[in-house]
């Protein structure tokens, strides 16, 4: 086991990659899509865990009460912050017609599980309320790696819970299970891959340091036999990078999902890493990917 593992040494080096992994991220100031413009109101929005803040994106012409699509970003639980999910948030809104909630939650290693997912599902039911100005039956969820582990986990815990009604879920190259160790068979990108190893050690230890508690079904959904009885969860778009180290546990979720009847779509992006949207120039890439996205969304909400 490696000294990584250890959870005041993982917290420690969580804290001091997070600023340089976060100057990694295509700034917000710097629009990808210039020619997009909506409008948005920042707000906070209350959970059992507090309040987090949260940015909500108007379609340009809704056409009557428009659907909503609540966002979580990614960063291994540890990083990130909402603002990196800017561009596809606007592109989203405009091309989909739906009001999107993009919301930040309690990072690593200061919260850990479950934390985070349970104020993702506080926000989740908090935007399917009948008083909002969306129209709350129609309601989709997603997110950019850990951001679509966190969609997975709400997914399945309105399956158990009392709701709300989830017509997609949107899955772009998430960690689905972090049970397992990161294979440490080379990347094709060496040492310009993203997500090294360690760093996968790192973060996961971070988020859940019991290594008997990564198993949990809302940590892992796609270890053991979790993926199992998933009859009636909200369908699912999967979307992997060719390059990823994740890409073969979001794929072993997917076919999981297709056994249940609750695939969309699995869709792999070519000659790209972990993160390539939100840390690359491939601008004509992401907006392809972005527009096949958006497209499920217009059909999961009529």
């Amino acid at each position: 086991m490696s000294v990584l593992s250890r959870r005041l040494v993982a917290d420690v080096v969580a804290r001091r990659f997070a600023a340089k992994i976060n100057a990694a991220i295509h700034p917000a100031s710097e629009p990808r899509f210039p020619e997009i413009t909506v409008s948005t109101t920042d707000l906070s929005v209350d959970t059992r865990h507090g309040a987090v803040d949260a940015t909500i994106y108007l379609p340009p012409a809704p056409a009557g009460a428009p659907g909503v699509y609540v966002n979580a970003h990614g960063g291994g639980f540890v990083v990130g912050r909402r603002e990196q999910d800017d561009a596809w948030c606007r592109f989203l809104a405009a091309h989909a017609n739906v009001v999107v909630l993009n919301t930040d939650y309690a990072l690593a290693p200061h919260k850990r599980f479950p934390t985070p997912v349970e104020q993702f599902y506080d926000v989740v039911r908090w935007a399917a309320e009948p008083e909002r100005d969306w129209d709350g039956t129609r309601l989709c969820v997603g997110g950019q790696s850990a951001g679509g582990n966190l969609s997975a986990a709400v997914s399945r815990m309105a399956l158990e819970d009392t709701g709300p009604t989830i017509s997609l879920q949107v899955l772009h190259y998430p960690p689905l299970d972090i049970a397992t160790p990161p294979s440490r068979k080379p990347s094709p990108l060496g040492s310009k891959a993203v997500l090294q190893p360690w760093l996968c050690e790192v973060f996961d230890t971070a988020y859940v340091p019991d290594r008997a508690q990564r198993r949990h079904r809302f940590v892992s959904p796609a270890w053991g036999d979790n993926a199992d009885g998933l009859a009636g969860i909200a369908p699912a778009l999967v979307v992997t990078a060719e390059f990823d180290r994740l890409r073969a546990e979001a794929k072993r979720y997917a076919d999981k999902l297709e056994a249940a009847g609750a695939l969309a779509e699995y869709l792999e992006v070519p000659d790209v890493d972990h993160g390539y949207d939100i840390m690359t120039g491939e601008t004509e890439v992401i907006r392809r990917m972005y527009e096949a996205i958006a497209a499920h969304v217009t059909r999961a909400i009529g």
